[in-house]
């Protein structure tokens, strides 16, 4: 038997009946339609002042709403906002107090919702950051452990010229290896001061860096041209956390004093510029006493390094109880039946995979870790801190 289905304007209408007739009782009306009295008085009420129309269902929202923003103050909120697009409604609504203090303004996310509401808050693009680097720093307690490298801020020569000081400089003895102008950090221009730096001192095992270009970039692993070629060179590429220039302090204070002693806007080429640092470079290294160094100079201090630079690089190599895959030319690697992207600067070389823990692979490019393969996420991430198995 199909269940009976009661509607609810119908009960009102009978129980208004049986009320009419005056034969049942307020009790037993609520008794028969299962109601309390007090609902039972709110429809009589109703339909003896409306009639039938008394009876419908109403709108629960409240009549009034005491915090409502006023149609003038989304006015003004809104003329704020086009006057200026690029403030948010923190500022309009701390600006908004300061010019009119008497009027009771809507909180910063309020202000916030009645923007989007009129089209003039605009969805941020997703920005693409460096990968941190999660390797500890090596100490140097010797020549050619650690180099430093970074662009100090460039500056116009006489001619209009941008010069951008490279500089490259030896962390155990101070010693600056390399101060020379590029009109701009790129590339090719940047590994050929490598090289030319490479073949006069040797290797060094180590390479400290910022985060900016050429020396990472937003492929996994912040790896970029530059820095793959270092380590087929058999050279770790360090990176500092973003905003923390202390943690290349020694090469940061060398900046300080080639900006006071060799940096100016007089020099009328790059080739005049290019001058001035060498004759800093020779005083640094050879005249200019160090405190770190017991007032000695950086020349006694350094040595070349004993790893000269290669005629050939070396593909990358890895222990039996790695699993090796190849880098297709569309940066993607296969694994346990899995296409994985991991980075076009990769294509062609051969990666290290070695599972460390229940479902998680650290991917290697010769003895760098560079990421983490999750096979149960299936997808690969920007971490290699994860704890190996016992």
């Amino acid at each position: 038997m199909p269940w009976i289905t009661v509607d609810a304007m119908d009960q009102k209408i009978k129980l208004i009946s049986d009320w009419s007739t005056g034969e049942l009782s307020k009790m037993d009306l609520s008794s028969k339609y299962e109601v309390s009295r007090p609902t039972i008085d709110k429809w009589v009420t109703r339909y003896v002042e409306e009639g039938i129309d008394g009876l419908k269902e109403r709108s629960r929202a409240p009549h009034t709403i005491n915090q409502r923003t006023s149609d003038e103050v989304i006015e003004m909120i809104i003329a704020k906002r086009l006057k200026n697009t690029k403030r948010g409604p923190k500022k309009i609504i701390a600006t908004l107090k300061r010019e009119y203090p008497q009027i009771k303004w809507p909180s910063p996310s309020t202000a916030g919702e009645w923007l989007k509401k009129h089209n003039l808050v605009h969805k941020k693009k997703k920005r693409h950051r460096v990968a941190p680097y999660d390797e500890p720093f090596r100490y140097c307690t010797e020549p050619n452990i650690v180099w430093s490298a970074d662009y100090k801020g460039q500056f116009n020569t006489q001619d209009g010229k941008l010069c951008y000081p490279l500089t490259i400089s030896d962390n155990c003895s101070r010693y600056l290896l390399k101060c020379h102008g590029l009109e701009g950090p790129r590339y090719c221009e940047t590994k050929a001061v490598f090289e030319s730096t490479f073949r006069e001192y040797g290797l060094p095992y180590a390479i400290r860096t910022d985060n900016g270009t050429p020396f990472a970039s937003v492929s996994i692993g912040g790896l970029s041209y530059l820095s793959i070629w270092w380590i087929l060179l058999g050279i770790a590429p360090e990176r500092i956390d973003k905003g923390c220039p202390e943690q290349n302090g020694r090469h940061e204070r060398m900046h300080r004093t080639l900006k006071e002693e060799a940096i100016s806007n007089t020099a009328q080429s790059l080739k005049e510029q290019q001058m001035a640092f060498e004759r800093f470079k020779i005083e640094y290294n050879n005249e200019r006493p160090h405190e770190a160094l017991n007032q000695g100079y950086p020349c006694e201090y350094y040595k070349q390094s004993t790893r000269l630079y290669p005629k050939r690089l070396k593909e990358p190599e890895y222990e039996n109880n790695i699993t090796v895959r190849q880098v297709y030319s569309n940066g993607h690697i296969k694994h346990k039946s899995q296409d994985f992207f991991l980075s076009k600067l990769l294509a062609g070389y051969p990666i290290g995979l070695k599972e460390v823990a229940d479902g998680y692979w650290r991917i290697y490019f010769s003895f760098q870790a560079i990421a983490t393969l999750n096979l149960r996420k299936k997808k690969i991430i920007n971490k290699i801190n994860i704890p190996e198995k016992v």
